[in-house]
């Protein structure tokens, strides 16, 4: 009786100890949805080796113990199995990418091609839009992958090493567009309000070694995420998540890494923008010119490039900081959903991007519309040759069968 009261009080004991390990875990994951694993343990398997016995002519069996097997099954919160199945995240979300795919991916390839051909010399404003549109092609050229990705109930079949490539990816052309970004305002602020003592720093070759820069630093951002894994299978939802779930063993190393991330490729970048256009806005409007109406256009089309930064990126940003500080405090899951539909809606820069920097000009303008002339009286020189060589061919033949009638009438 007295055993059994003890061997009683002994599970109870432990059930109680299970449960505040598991409640302390869930509440110190960090950076997606939180995972916590149940460690599944195979049953030990005893191999029997048989061997001679000395001497006494019989085989005796000799057992090798091999250690268990202890395997991780991931788990996720009732509310984040809601959000992963749901058709927020498997429906708009990969429509919101779709369209961004389908506009900006021509737009970007267009304005590469018209600053690799058709401007000339290269200005410092032209090599930095020239990256930038660099920057966004690549980063709406693998769009399509999380548009697969979350049309698939958010499944990876891409396999564990493409996650991390596409991931990697994502988050370096995305930052360097805001890095891009933040180098246009500077080289603006410096041609509006400083035009003459910034002639000797507005070089090509400064602009050059700038863009170069950011792309170095874009790229080292973003090593962490290509050495860690970012993929994760959760057997209740019968899927394998790509940077969606992460484990507990990483919340100490992102705790520190995304916010540092967040701060140096955004934050920063930010302060210096703001104060560029404020400066860049209030030197215009303080400006003596005689066509107000471009004043005016002048004017508008700062505040248009300041507004599209603030409104794509700030949000993404501020969540993403937001979900650490929450976690530090208690578990929460509402924060990255909000974060992943923050960046797909951010994503719809891509687009704008084309329209506000490169067509918005009216040097591009000009461009372009000297490089569709082109092509149109091209066309027009191709078609007119074309018919001077049919009605040349035509002329000719007529004068044969005249030629050859003559002859029978003769």
């Amino acid at each position: 009786m007295i055993m059994c009261r003890f061997f009683i009080v002994g599970i109870m004991v432990l059930s109680a100890s299970a449960a505040m390990v598991r409640n302390n875990d869930t509440k110190n994951f960090v950076r997606t949805f939180s995972a916590f694993f149940v460690p599944v343990t195979d049953e030990p398997i005893d191999y029997l080796d048989v061997q001679e016995g000395s001497g006494s002519g019989f085989y005796a069996p000799k057992k090798e113990h091999h250690p268990p097997v202890v395997r991780k099954r991931y788990y996720v919160s009732k509310e984040a199995s809601q959000f992963l199945t749901g058709r927020l995240v498997t429906v708009f979300v990969p429509t919101v990418y779709t369209f961004v795919f389908i506009i900006s991916a021509p737009l970007n390839a267009f304005a590469l091609v018209m600053f690799i051909r058709r401007v000339r010399p290269k200005k410092p404003a032209a090599i930095y839009m020239l990256n930038l549109a660099c920057a966004d092609l690549l980063f709406v050229l693998l769009l399509p992958f999380r548009i697969a990705y979350h049309y698939n109930g958010n499944n990876w079949i891409y396999g564990a090493g493409m996650c991390r490539v596409v991931t990697s990816a994502f988050y370096c052309n995305m930052y360097c567009s805001v890095l891009l970004m933040m180098c246009i305002s500077l080289d603006r602020f410096m041609a509006v309000v400083y035009p003459m003592d910034s002639l000797t720093w507005r070089s090509a070759s400064t602009a050059s070694a700038v863009c170069a820069a950011m792309w170095v630093l874009s790229v080292g951002g973003v090593i962490p995420l290509l050495a860690s894994e970012q993929t994760i299978r959760l057997p209740d939802l019968d899927i394998i998540t790509c940077h969606d779930v992460l484990d507990i063993e990483f919340r100490a190393y992102y705790l520190y890494f995304f916010p540092i991330f967040s701060s140096v490729f955004f934050f920063i970048p930010l302060i210096f923008t703001t104060f560029c256009y404020v400066r860049i806005i209030q030197a215009l409007c303080a400006a003596n010119v005689e066509n107000r109406a471009k004043k005016t256009r002048a004017v508008f089309m700062a505040a248009t490039v300041f507004a599209v930064f603030v409104i794509c990126f700030t949000p993404t940003n501020i969540i993403l900081l937001s979900h650490y500080v929450r976690f530090a405090h208690k578990h929460n899951e509402a924060s990255y959903a909000a974060y992943l539909v923050s960046m797909c809606i951010g994503s719809i820069s891509c687009c704008l991007d084309p329209l506000i920097y490169y067509f918005g000009s009216s040097q591009c303008q000009k461009q372009v519309v000297a490089y569709l002339k082109c092509r149109t009286a091209l066309q027009v020189e191709r078609s007119e040759s074309s018919n001077s060589t049919r009605s040349s061919k035509l002329e000719t033949f007529k004068s044969n069968v005249s030629s050859q009638y003559r002859k029978l009438m003769a």
